[in-house]
């Protein structure tokens, strides 16, 4: 099994900048892709951003691309999300996720195995 704990929540204005870490243990071999995953009161989970874990190719979504960056580091066995020019709409609990999965593309939500507990990110006006 692979455990996810995710850091670096908080509240911001709009326009404001955060970075989320995800530490990663536990069977770490296993991953192949990591990403990073919203959710909003009242809405479906999203996908947000992901990492191949080893070639480093990277996938955004439409709604956050030029704004977030996602990065890792294998020596830590961490992710991050660099996230700035946040707006209110990137209100939402901040997921990280691992899959066995390679992702040079995108990968669908349910080929990620492993979630950690959540970080929550508000933004407000």
């Amino acid at each position: 099994q692979v455990q996810l704990v995710e850091s670096g929540g908080g509240s911001v204005q709009a326009g404001g900048s955060l970075r989320l870490s995800c530490s990663a243990s536990g069977f770490t071999y296993s991953i192949n892709c990591m990403g990073w995953f919203r959710q909003a009161p009242g809405k479906e989970r999203e996908g947000v951003a992901t990492i191949h874990w080893r070639a480093g190719a990277t996938y955004y979504a439409d709604s956050v691309k030029g704004r977030f960056t996602i990065s890792r580091d294998n020596a830590k066995n961490s992710v991050y999300l660099q996230m700035n020019s946040l707006k209110p709409e990137d209100t939402a609990m901040y997921y990280c996720a691992s899959s066995a999965v390679a992702c040079y593309n995108w990968v669908p939500t349910e080929q990620f195995s492993y979630w950690g507990q959540g970080t929550q990110v508000a933004v407000s006006s």
